[in-house]
């Protein structure tokens, strides 16, 4: 970072192997970010998800968190298998341990879901 501390950091996750866990997986997800977010004590200021169905898009979703340190955000395309998250924050909230936790969620409820790239930028 050019000499300066970083004020921000920025980690994605991609996944191989998504396969719904339920019906409405993207209010799923939307609902999964959501308690990662409370629990780690980072203010939301807005969520939604929209749920793709093939028409005008690939099927799927994307779902996102608006929080006051910038979001948290998934976007699935289910009948490829891939889901992919990112979060980030530019303040004194750590990115690393909301990525863990989103992870751990996603793993137990997603049988066969291969984690197949964590990278970690910091920013600013």
């Amino acid at each position: 970072m050019s000499g300066t501390e970083a004020h921000g950091g920025h980690v994605v996750l991609d996944y191989t192997g998504y396969s719904s866990p339920m019906e409405d997986d993207g209010v799923w997800m939307l609902q999964v970010l959501r308690r990662c977010v409370k629990r780690a004590g980072v203010k939301e200021v807005h969520s939604h998800v929209e749920q793709f169905d093939g028409t005008d898009s690939p099927p799927g979703y994307a779902a996102v968190v608006l929080i006051d340190e910038s979001h948290v955000s998934a976007h699935c395309y289910s009948v490829r298998g891939l889901l992919a998250i990112d979060i980030f924050t530019c303040g004194g909230s750590n990115p690393s341990a909301l990525a863990d936790d989103i992870h751990r969620e996603v793993s137990e409820a997603v049988p066969g879901i291969e984690l197949t790239g964590r990278k970690m930028l910091d920013r600013f």
